[in-house]
């Protein structure tokens, strides 16, 4: 029987439940290529008596300004879209449920100002990321040049081989199918220089957010998990 904190909360949406390892958005530039949760992974989760669970990661969201950030998370948080910018002040958050393979899991969503003079305070924030997600707008390609600064920036603050890192392209609804081609290549040339995955979106018309994210998840989830059952392993070694 799981833990009884499961029903002092609502049930996160349809959407949120992954029981399958969702699909990457191009083999050219892919992390990983599986379509199943690692075995040991889903049995931990089958035989859980409450012991597992309640489980967060955190995810950095960094890029300059004006490429689309706080409109992502708030398409994938909010399911909205405000035409109206309004910059971010230093940093905000979201907190996104989920339930993978039968366990309740979040995703703490940092949104970090891509203004210069915010780049001290956002730094602070990148502290233990799980994931990292560097975005740039398709429309324009000079934000692409600046990504590798930013997630160099971001890695500065975490363990080497810590954290999974995305290369996002945005505003995928401003560009004509030719333009995003060619910029997808480039991008993608990016992402693996970066050993990062790469994904195109909108947030505007909601095309692959809901997708990128539950990628995003899953993968956070897992390796969450590994690293638990590799500590419970290692302890049980000990005893």
């Amino acid at each position: 029987m799981k833990s009884n904190l499961m029903h002092l909360v609502p049930p996160v949406s349809r959407d949120r439940i992954i029981s399958q390892f969702p699909k990457w958005y191009t083999p050219e530039a892919c992390l990983q290529f599986k379509e199943h949760f690692h075995a040991q992974v889903r049995t931990a989760c089958q035989q859980s008596t409450g012991t597992v669970g309640l489980k967060i990661s955190k995810v950095v969201v960094v890029g300059d300004l004006y490429v689309g950030k706080t409109s992502l998370i708030n398409r994938f948080c909010k399911d909205n879209f405000d035409r109206d910018y309004k910059a971010t002040i230093g940093v905000d958050f979201e907190i996104e449920r989920f339930e993978i393979i039968g366990i309740p899991y979040n995703l703490q969503i940092w949104d970090t100002a891509g203004q210069e003079k915010f780049k001290c305070i956002a730094s602070a924030y990148y502290r233990g990321a799980e994931v990292i997600i560097t975005v740039f707008d398709l429309a324009d390609i000079q934000t692409l040049d600046h990504t590798k600064q930013w997630l160099e920036d971001a890695l500065k603050e975490n363990e080497p081989d810590s954290s999974f890192i995305f290369l996002v392209g945005t505003k995928k609804d401003l560009v004509s199918g030719a333009v995003c081609e060619r910029t997808e290549l480039d991008a993608i040339r990016f992402a693996n220089e970066m050993q990062a995955e790469y994904w195109s979106v909108s947030a505007k018309t909601g095309e692959n957010v809901k997708e990128f994210f539950s990628r995003v998840a899953a993968l956070a989830f897992e390796q969450s998990m590994i690293k638990e059952l590799e500590k419970t392993a290692g302890h049980m070694t000990q005893i």
